[in-house]
């Protein structure tokens, strides 16, 4: 008997499943917020050098403080004060004839920086003066942020595997808690960037065993649904991370809002069951069907321990048994599977890099960086829901390829028009930010698809790995912007246009029988073959363990 075939039996979607995806609702509409956290704590607010200083009383003193800037910062080609740049000595001659050229020697800002604390009370530029040449630290704490998200997806995933998913979930949530506390009081620079750093290693955890759950306690053909509902779950916490940043000025209180709904998670933890396929598959069959008497008691199958026994659960062979034998390094053995899985590493770098890049991207629109946040959000819902029709419709490969190459040309159009058409540019970037969202939501399904059953769970941790890169590279490309400002522009969508190529040379999986080994791989179907109502003793697995988070 087959674990699908033992679900079945409790109603494979019944209330109990529903209960568990709505707790593991919780905890996942925090993973966007810290994710794009960036946008907001590492934020550079208009600012110039301090001009006050000791001994500066006398003429000087009796100035306004329009006047002193006037006498003390030298002004700009568009006529704001320079942010980094102070003049020597105060230049009193600019109040007569303030429209004559500077000849007074300029330095670097010699007492620090003031502020516009009009719109965030407190950032990590202005708490740590990462200003001027130090400007490239505060865009890469997001970097620190995605490359413990790396190492986290490694280390969760073996101690999951050994330990169990509820209490390595159990840990992800207290350390997540711990680490995002400790890194809103840090003290400098470097402790931020240290725990900034633990903290994406530990929400990881969170990632991964949430998805993990729901889709080990769902029944096959309600796997899809509950992946693009577990997505909203992204997208509704990204809609919220704009109105706490809007309330939460202060860097430090705005980490702490967004962790607070781990404390809710870590108070219903007690009410997440164990996964009953790795209880059975590291041999607790006992408890594992303790778990399936709940489940059947829950969705009001009452015959479920006249119909199934404890005893028939240690005959049960699970897929996750048979896949332990493989290996990141088998994707690499044989050439078509080398092939596949070289092709979708550079999709899944290209759909990550391109969603970061315009998500960490929110000025410049004519509009204010919560509105703008917003709206960056709110399109990723209609775009999931036609995205999800559209491709049953007219298959992965042709959306892969179009939503990415749609998006590279909406950032190319925002390149070439000039800034003054913002609402025109606005639109643009919305509508690429959509298609940049369904680019990755069917990456998710198509890679599913792609990969052999007894190498799934390595295909897409590999994907995984590829999407965290390009995400955390993104942050970096931005600040290329120093060198020519449209070049990180140019750069992502050079990314999107060559991955959505690189998407049109894998297979067609639409209503395909899925790969079950490798050796299937390598034959290479030369046609999809269609599913028909004959086919249902055909069994249709799809991967156990999935990291479906952004």
């Amino acid at each position: 008997m087959k674990f699908e075939s033992i679900l079945e039996e409790t109603d494979g979607f019944g209330r109990y499943q529903i209960g568990l995806v709505l707790l593991m609702f919780i905890p996942r509409i925090t993973i966007p917020c810290h994710f794009l956290l960036n946008n907001f704590i590492a934020a550079i607010p208009s600012h110039h050098c301090n001009i006050s200083s000791p001994g500066s009383e006398g003429i000087f003193g009796n100035l306004s403080e329009d006047e002193r800037l006037t006498v003390s910062i030298p002004v700009q080609d568009d006529g704001t004060p320079a942010s980094c740049l102070m003049f020597s000595h105060p230049q009193f001659h600019l109040l007569s004839n303030s429209s004559s050229p500077s000849e007074g020697a300029v330095v670097q800002c010699q007492n620090g920086w003031e502020y516009d604390n009009s719109t965030f009370i407190s950032t990590l530029a202005t708490q740590f003066d990462l200003v001027c040449e130090k400007r490239g630290l505060a865009k890469a704490s997001a970097t620190i942020f995605f490359v413990g998200v790396m190492a986290g997806t490694v280390f969760f995933g073996v101690l999951c595997d050994k330990y169990g998913r509820r209490s390595m979930l159990l840990v992800s949530y207290v350390s997540s808690i711990v680490f995002s506390i400790v890194s809103a009081f840090s003290s400098t620079y470097i402790m931020f960037a240290a725990f900034r750093f633990l903290t994406g290693f530990a929400l990881t955890g969170i990632i991964n065993i949430t998805v993990v759950l729901s889709i080990e306690w769902v029944d096959t053909k309600h796997r899809t649904f509950i992946g693009v509902f577990g997505s909203i779950s992204w997208s509704l916490g990204n809609m919220l991370l704009a109105g706490f940043a809007y309330l939460a000025t202060d860097w430090r209180i705005l980490i702490i809002t967004v962790t607070s709904p781990l404390l809710l998670a870590t108070a219903t933890w007690w009410w997440i069951p164990e996964s009953a396929r790795w209880l059975i598959a590291n041999g607790k069959a006992e408890t594992a069907y303790k778990y399936l008497k709940k489940c059947a008691t829950f969705n009001k199958r009452q015959d479920f321990t006249s119909r199934v026994k404890s005893e028939a659960l240690s005959t049960v062979a699970t897929v996750e048994h048979q896949s332990h034998s493989y290996t990141y390094f088998d994707l690499f053995k044989t050439p078509k599977l080398r092939r596949l899985t070289l092709f979708t590493g550079i999709v899944w770098y290209g759909v990550a890099s391109t969603y970061y890049g315009l998500s960490l991207n929110i000025t410049g629109f004519g509009l204010d960086r919560y509105m703008t946040h917003f709206i960056y959000a709110a399109i990723e819902m209609p775009a999931k829901i036609l995205i999800y029709f559209s491709l049953n419709k007219v298959g992965r490969r042709i959306n892969q390829t179009g939503t990415l190459v749609l998006t590279g040309f909406c950032i190319l159009i925002n390149i070439i028009t000039p800034i003054e058409y913002w609402t025109f540019r606005a639109v643009i970037a919305v509508l690429g930010k959509g298609l940049s969202e369904a680019s990755f939501t069917t990456v998710f399904l198509y890679t599913t698809e792609l990969f052999p059953t007894v190498m799934r769970l390595n295909g897409l941790g590999y994907a995984s790995f590829m999407a965290r890169l390009g995400a955390s590279i993104s942050p970096l490309i931005m600040l290329l912007e120093d060198t020519w400002k449209l070049l990180p522009e140019v750069i992502f969508c050079m990314v999107a246009i060559f991955s959505g190529l690189i998407a049109w040379l894998l297979p067609e999986t639409n209503n395909a029988r899925l790969p079950e080994t490798v050796e299937d791989i390598e034959e290479m179907r030369k046609k999809p073959i269609c599913f028909t109502t004959e086919d249902q003793n055909i069994p249709l697995k799809l991967p156990i363990s999935a990291d479906t988070t952004q």
